[in-house]
């Protein structure tokens, strides 16, 4: 197993998929920390003042906004193996399917992990140097550090869901475009309409508010319940991508 997860980090790191996500990850909650701190304190946004507690939780938060792009890259990482027609080989070398998707799950994820404390660093970094420019800039106390690492670990469960959609899907362009269509259609359009309101906090978006932060959002689950409903989504996309994976014909 150590060999196969090895085997996806070369795959991975001989490209520079990776950088670009990366990259773009940071200059999302680069953005999105820059634009919420800008307007706390501003009676027209509802945003909290600088230096109050819940506007330190929903600051430091905007780290995981970059959940999309942890999506694609667990899309990527599973998808590429048919989009270069290298599922063939990969499965021929490692003839048990079922190792290969469970090495490309654990290497993903360990590389989610080191993303995601780079995102939530930088996260943090932007939003003391621009509030602490405005007269407060939020201590990494025990308190900010474990919203923090909540976003962190939401990152890490979208980019397992990545892989786990990868491998039920096959087609790169299709599942990148069905995530993005599903995070930014359906369940907007779920959460704003008040007859299915209710049903939003059930969902992985739902999910991941409840255990980061949300800002005048619709009824949630406690923050641990969050968590575990979005570790479930993780495992259940990444059963579901494994059986379908050893199933499957490789076309």
């Amino acid at each position: 197993m150590i060999r196969l997860v090895r085997a996806e980090w070369t795959k991975l790191f001989t490209t520079k998929v990776w950088l670009g996500l990366l990259l773009g990850s940071i200059v999302m909650v680069v953005g999105f920390s820059i634009l919420f701190t800008s307007f706390a304190g501003n009676p027209e946004s509802g945003i909290p003042p600088v230096g109050s507690s819940l506007y330190e939780e929903l600051a430091l938060s905007q780290a995981a906004n970059a959940n999309i792009l942890f999506l694609i890259l667990g899309i990527i990482g599973m998808t590429q193996e048919y989009r270069h027609r290298t599922a063939t080989p990969t499965f021929l070398t490692t003839p048990r399917r079922g190792q290969v998707v469970v090495a490309k799950l654990l290497a993903y994820a360990a590389v989610s992990a080191v993303f995601a404390l780079v995102v939530s660093a930088v996260t943090y970094a932007v939003v003391a140097i621009h509030a602490g420019a405005r007269g407060a800039a939020p201590a990494l106390n025990a308190e900010n550090a474990a919203v923090l690492g909540r976003s962190a670990l939401a990152l890490v469960i979208y980019a397992v869901i990545g892989v786990g959609i990868g491998a039920l899907l096959k087609n790169q362009v299709g599942a990148i475009v069905g995530g993005l269509v599903y995070l930014f259609v359906v369940e907007p359009v779920i959460r704003s309409i008040p007859a299915t309101a209710g049903a939003y906090k059930w969902m992985p978006g739902g999910a991941l508010e409840a255990l980061t932060a949300t800002f005048e959002g619709p009824e949630l689950l406690a923050g641990w319940q969050g968590a575990l409903l979005l570790i479930g989504y993780g495992l259940l996309a990444a059963l579901l991508g494994t059986l379908l994976a050893v199933r499957r014909d490789v076309v």
